[in-house]
């Protein structure tokens, strides 16, 4: 079978032309080999014959699972000899790290892809890969074989682990290399990670979902729910702070579940523990679920001095009707209590939340709930979607019936109170001295820093002092809707 590149460069490429192999829909059943130095090793094809190494390039999209999913890629590409540039025109390897929680995401992203081609034209050794959550969707791979035959290298959220393998075998086959699994055998530690230099860091706890919320893909292209052992997250979490990193962020995608596929642990003793680590100052957690909240996960974020006060809780619709017909487990009622124990334990906790407008059978009356649940609520900041049905998703079977136009009116609408109830918030702060561990100067003018307080709030203050990894006290000066300014008082002492 012909060069697809040579094809492609001669103008002869028609859809469907790609060879697809090593396609893998199949339960795993072999136990994975996760020795990535010695499947590096085998796979070295990190440099061109000429001795220069390739570059790669990664682009991402959603979660903050995904950000670090592609800390590990990066890992293991530069355990392959790539180097990262930030030039797509110089790649190599362009990979796209995808999400498939909205259609408009998979829209953009094959959007971006369509218009790397005349790239291919250009370098013959440019591969283009594709992987993340749209990966495991089965629409996505037919569109790779019938409309993106230029696309080298697909795979999926369970078997990222297998990147060093399938770019080798695409580099050296030509074709396109597509492998996805159902599942992960097991959860794999260890991998290599490229992260970001130093203050903050995530770090994975639970992988997968249970929940089945009727609008959601998650459990489909995440699978069920895995929890790392205690000792390998702490151990992780320990060398992050050997490296100087000062915060950690734990990720699940229901962080609340911790532990209960393992034997004598819970989300809230993992928290006790991770709290005792030396040189961690700050610990955060996301995503939660509002059902099962314990009240001993309360205890622990209170208790624990190092566990901030800001707990991202989605709450979706503020109707029940709603919120039955998307399997949420909470009701509205439920909710109110709940952020009633959360606000009595914890007086200064920023609560923030995920709401969406326009789902299948919502009428008026219902995104009223939603629009004084809110207003009763008071959240620091609200992120707030207009639904889109996703293939393979119970709700997608639904009559989407509210118009795009109404979708689109009550996004507006909920948004302009949102904005309103969050400057009234953020306007607490004026006068007040907060603590900030700064990041470093912020994207739009070096001489001003930026970090963040213990509640997420995003903190601007004019510097020319390196203070990166530190922490400041800041006098709050002007309280603005998405961020504070203020005036720098002093470097501040943290003891961890």
């Amino acid at each position: 079978m012909e060069n697809l590149i040579t094809k492609m460069r001669e103008g002869r490429l028609q859809a469907g032309d790609g060879l697809v192999f090593g396609v893998h829909r199949a339960r795993p059943t072999e136990r994975v080999q996760w020795d990535v130095l010695a499947l590096t090793k085998d796979c070295q094809v990190g440099r061109k014959p000429s001795g220069q190494p390739y570059r790669y390039h990664i682009l991402t999209y959603g979660c903050q699972m995904n950000e670090h999913d592609t800390e590990t890629m990066a890992g293991l590409l530069q355990a392959m000899n790539y180097e990262p540039t930030t030039e797509l025109e110089q790649a190599d390897f362009i990979l796209f790290n995808t999400c498939a929680v909205r259609e408009h995401a998979e829209d953009k992203v094959f959007g971006q892809i369509g218009r790397l081609r005349p790239l291919k034209y250009a370098n013959p050794d440019l591969l283009i890969g594709l992987c993340g959550c749209m990966a495991q969707e089965e629409h996505v791979q037919e569109l790779v074989r019938t409309k993106f035959p230029w696309i080298d290298v697909v795979f999926g959220t369970h078997n990222l682990h297998r990147l060093p393998m399938l770019l080798r075998d695409a580099r050296q086959s030509r074709m396109t290399v597509m492998e996805v699994w159902d599942f992960a055998p097991q959860t794999l530690e260890d991998l290599p990670k490229v992260r970001a230099a130093g203050v903050r860091a995530w770090v994975n706890i639970q992988y997968g979902c249970n929940k089945f919320c009727t609008y959601c893909i998650v459990p489909h292209t995440r699978g069920a729910e895995r929890s790392r052992q205690p000792a390998d997250i702490l151990g992780e979490i320990r060398e992050l702070a050997e490296q100087g990193y000062r915060e950690v962020t734990l990720l699940g995608q229901n962080v609340n579940d911790y532990g209960v596929d393992l034997q004598g642990t819970s989300f809230a003793q993992l928290l006790r523990e991770v709290n005792g680590v030396d040189g961690i100052d700050r610990i955060r957690f996301t995503t939660s679920n509002p059902w099962n909240f314990t009240n001993d996960l309360i205890d622990a974020v209170a208790s624990c001095e190092k566990v901030v006060e800001h707990i991202h809780l989605p709450v979706q619709s503020g109707s029940n009707r709603i919120l039955q017909r998307m399997n949420r487990s909470h009701t509205k009622e439920y909710y109110f209590s709940l952020v009633e124990r959360i606000r009595r334990a914890i007086p200064n906790v920023s609560l923030t939340t995920d709401i969406i407008v326009g789902f299948p059978g919502e009428t008026e009356e219902q995104f009223q709930e939603t629009l004084n649940l809110v207003r009763d609520i008071q959240f620091d900041n609200a992120y707030t979607f207009i639904y889109s049905p996703r293939e393979n998703t119970p709700a997608a079977r639904f009559a989407d019936d509210v118009s795009p136009e109404t979708k689109k009116d009550r996004l507006r609408r909920l948004n302009d109170l949102q904005y309103e109830i969050a400057l009234q918030r953020q306007n607490r702060f004026l006068g007040q001295v907060v603590e900030v561990l700064v990041e470093g100067p912020s994207r739009t003018n070096p001489e001003v820093l930026a970090g963040r307080t213990r509640g997420n709030q995003l903190v601007l203050f004019p510097s020319n002092l390196d203070l990166s990894g530190q922490y400041a006290n800041v006098e709050i000066t002007t309280p603005q809707t998405w961020l504070l300014k203020g005036r720098f008082i002093g470097v501040k002492e943290v003891s961890a």
